[in-house]
């Protein structure tokens, strides 16, 4: 083990005493440095006691107003300190300097943040200070206060912009630290196995609150509730099943505006207990007791995974926990967390099966015009831009006729036996080419069923053939488009994991034809 010397902090071992001359030598010094020496910016044989004083005199002789050149380029610190150093090392003209130009500036070099001359005062100054003091000293008389009130005030703007302008550079400076950031993300390692087992649930309230947020705004449900494929599905299942619902504890996880609970507590379940984390439970409170429900279902605000249920165990759980890809989101992590904790052993999950499936697409036109388009913008070469462009996946509806495979589905979802960690896979699939054409992307969508203990089984599908969802579908570009023939299979690889940084968005890496890239769903 290593050993540590203990300081000692006995003063009166090692400190001597002050001594009288000690002090009067110190004292010299702190008063001395009250008297400065400011070297002219333009001629070397003045000095002066004062910044004030300096800037005064090359106004009044040189016709150099420091002030105005500040205000005049809207100087920030950095801009301020290369101007004053390139004065000293050039010791340019009054002329040359009036005559720059609002672009690019004499002293815009880094070389000018090196000081002319050490411990320059004219660069211990704060800008503003010194625009604010010339202004002053240049101000009308006390009894003429309205032209100053109105010079503060452009004072004051002048200093917002700069600090706008200033803002907007820390921002791009961030914007780029980002791209820097997803980069590093997009390119790490994602074959080491899933994140740890219920990220989702050990997420704090703080770091979950965006994706609470997104789904207190009414917009998000109305898009959800006018999807009739979505609604009415789930409505026709608790409809022409209500043997299923009779007399039975529901909980519905994520209830939204309460749509589900109120189909249920309709199909004949005895309790509803509905739980959602987002801000729109409150209307959803409204909406129940409008509809005269009140006494069915119950509506309680918070995380499944923080909250307690009034009861101990329910009978069926109902949900609408689908994102984009099916997985997107991490919903579904939640479900499972309520299954294992208060789903009765004989109770059902619903939807209880889903389907995950991809195809290849060939649509050249599409692959020119987002891919090939940075080859050749305007006569410039622009090609770095599809390192920022393919890994980013494309929510959108597909065209059927651009699907050229038949589907192969690589994820089949049991909600009632799955566990979170199966959530994260690797797979290998083939496509069977259906046209001789070039594949220039994977699209992947998938299929939800409603079929345990069921007499009126429903399911809906997200494909492209089929009526569009507002899940659409999720389209995966090739950075260079393959080559297929009808009747061949196209082999390839997926893997899906939820982002380390984010649990609810994914990383997709797909491999097809020696290509492999990795995609991100957030």
């Amino acid at each position: 083990m290593a050993a540590y010397t203990a300081v000692s902090c006995d003063a009166g071992d090692d400190v001597p005493e002050l001594s009288d001359s000690d002090e009067e030598q110190w004292q010299s010094m702190e008063e001395g440095s009250e008297h400065i020496t400011v070297p002219c910016l333009l001629c070397d044989s003045r000095t002066f006691t004062s910044v004030s004083e300096t800037v005064q005199h090359c106004k009044t002789d040189h016709g150099v107003d420091i002030p105005g050149l500040v205000h005049k380029h809207r100087l920030d610190d950095y801009g301020y300190i290369k101007m004053i150093n390139y004065i000293r090392t050039t010791k340019c003209s009054a002329e040359s300097l009036e005559l720059a130009s609002n672009g690019p500036l004499p002293w815009d070099s880094d070389q000018y943040m090196k000081p002319a001359l050490p411990d320059d005062p004219l660069l211990l100054i704060d800008v503003e200070e010194l625009t604010e003091a010339s202004d002053v000293s240049l101000s009308p008389a006390a009894g003429d206060q309205e032209p100053l009130l109105l010079q503060r005030a452009r004072q004051a703007e002048d200093r917002a912009q700069r600090a706008e302008e200033a803002l907007a550079r820390a921002m791009d400076d961030l914007h780029k630290l980002k791209l820097l950031a997803q980069g590093l993300v997009l390119n790490a390692d994602t074959s080491r196995g899933p994140s740890r087992s219920g990220a989702i649930a050990e997420l704090r309230e703080e770091e979950d609150e965006a994706y609470f947020s997104s789904y207190g705004h009414y917009s998000i449900h109305e898009e959800m509730l006018k999807d009739k494929v979505r609604t009415e599905s789930y409505r026709d299942f608790m409809y022409h099943n209500m043997d299923v619902f009779k007399d039975k504890v529901v909980l519905d996880v994520g209830c939204g505006t309460g749509i589900l609970s109120m189909f249920a507590a309709k199909a004949g379940a005895r309790k509803v207990i509905a739980v959602d984390q987002s801000e729109i439970i409150y209307q959803a409170m409204d909406i129940v007791r409008s509809n005269k429900l009140e006494d069915t279902i119950t509506l309680i605000k918070g995380r499944i995974e923080e909250i307690d249920l009034p009861v101990e165990k329910v009978d069926i759980i109902i949900s609408e926990w689908m994102g984009y890809f099916l997985l997107f989101e991490s919903m579904l992590d939640s479900v499972l967390y309520a299954r294992d904790k208060y789903l009765a052993d004989d109770g059902l999950v619903y939807p209880d099966r889903c389907n995950i499936s991809l195809a290849a697409v060939g649509d050249t036109q599409k692959h020119s015009d987002r891919i090939a388009f940075w080859d050749d913008v305007y006569g410039f070469e622009m090609r770095c831009m599809k390192k920022a462009v393919i890994p980013e996946a494309v929510v959108e509806v597909l065209k059927p006729e651009t699907v050229i495979s038949e589907p192969a589905v690589i994820k089949t979802v049991d909600c009632g036996t799955v566990r979170v960690s199966e959530l994260e896979f690797t797979v290998d699939f083939s496509l069977k080419i259906t046209a001789c054409t070039f594949c220039t992307a994977i699209v992947g969508y998938f299929d939800i069923f409603f079929d345990k203990s069921c007499g009126n089984k429903v399911m809906f599908s997200t494909a492209p053939d089929c009526t569009k969802t507002h899940w659409k579908q999720t389209v995966f570009l090739l950075e260079n488009p393959i080559p297929v023939k009808t009747g061949e299979e196209l082999p390839g690889q997926i893997a899906v994991h939820k982002n380390r940084k984010d649990p609810r968005a994914l990383l997709i890496t797909l491999s097809v034809a020696g290509q492999k890239q990795t995609y991100s769903l957030q």
